[in-house]
């Protein structure tokens, strides 16, 4: 091979990394671009599906259970995801609101976008050993998905919720936490710059070789740009209700209908 042929090829990857690398910042933007509902009680239902009577009772059951374990679960209904996946959105959403204490990161996201038939369960660092992804999974296909295929939201997100406490506590009728909750290791200080850029580098290379795990790479990213803490629109809250300042990895699993 030439010397030439060499340059080239360098030349092509270099491009492709380039562009795999402005297409990751392109998603980071859309994300941040993302008008987030305001976090104004334990259940925001900014999709106007859930009966008055039906968010009084799990809102005194979100309340009970945060009360006496310390566990902050909030529901959530979106009108749409404005073109992004459920699972960065998600993701990008607990961090807005800073579920759960922030030294547990012991908060759980209950996510419902009717409009794109989706529904996720965003798990915080704390709870991800208590909620795994598989039993987060077996709660989504059992329980939930199965409901709003005949229409009954309600019903879903209420199972969906009794499911979730029952997993997140020993004892149900006493609200006991399960004991040795995992803390969030991630480094709180912000990386520097050359860090940030070289990590970038890398995750756009990852989009180029492997496209089906774009949304994956794009929560890795977004968790190093929102370790600092930082909200983007639609982080404030109302009714005297807001997060602990918690965190979470993209701990869940998604469903669909």
């Amino acid at each position: 091979m030439t010397a030439g042929s060499t340059t080239r090829l360098i030349a092509m990857g270099g491009r492709r990394v380039a562009g795999g690398f402005i297409a990751l910042l392109c998603a980071i933007v859309a994300v941040f671009a993302v008008n987030f509902p305001a976090l104004s009680g334990r259940v925001v239902d900014q999709a106007n599906i859930i009966p008055a009577a039906t968010r009084a009772a799990i809102e005194q059951k979100l309340a009970d259970l945060e009360a006496k374990s310390g566990i902050q679960l909030v529901v959530a209904t979106v009108t749409s995801l404005e073109g992004q996946e459920i699972e960065p959105y998600a993701n990008a959403l607990f961090r807005t609101w800073k579920l759960g204490q922030k030294e547990k990161n012991n908060g759980v996201l209950l996510l419902v976008a009717p409009k794109e038939h989706r529904v996720r369960i965003e798990v915080g660092y704390g709870l991800e050993g208590t909620l795994t992804d598989a039993l987060s999974k077996v709660i989504s296909s059992n329980a939930i998905t199965p409901r709003f295929k005949t229409g009954d939201f309600a019903g879903g997100i209420s199972r969906g919720v009794d499911d979730i406490i029952t997993v997140l506590t020993t004892d149900s009728a006493d609200w006991q936490p399960r004991p040795a909750l995992r803390l969030d290791n991630a480094p709180s200080s912000d990386p520097t710059n050359w860090i940030i850029f070289a990590v970038l580098l890398v995750v756009a290379a990852l989009c180029v070789v492997f496209p089906g795990f774009r949304w994956f790479v794009l929560n890795v990213a977004l968790n190093i740009l929102l370790s600092s803490g930082s909200s983007s629109s639609g982080s404030s809250s109302g009714g005297g209700f807001s997060g602990g300042g918690g965190s979470s990895g993209g701990g869940g699993a998604s469903g669909s209908w």
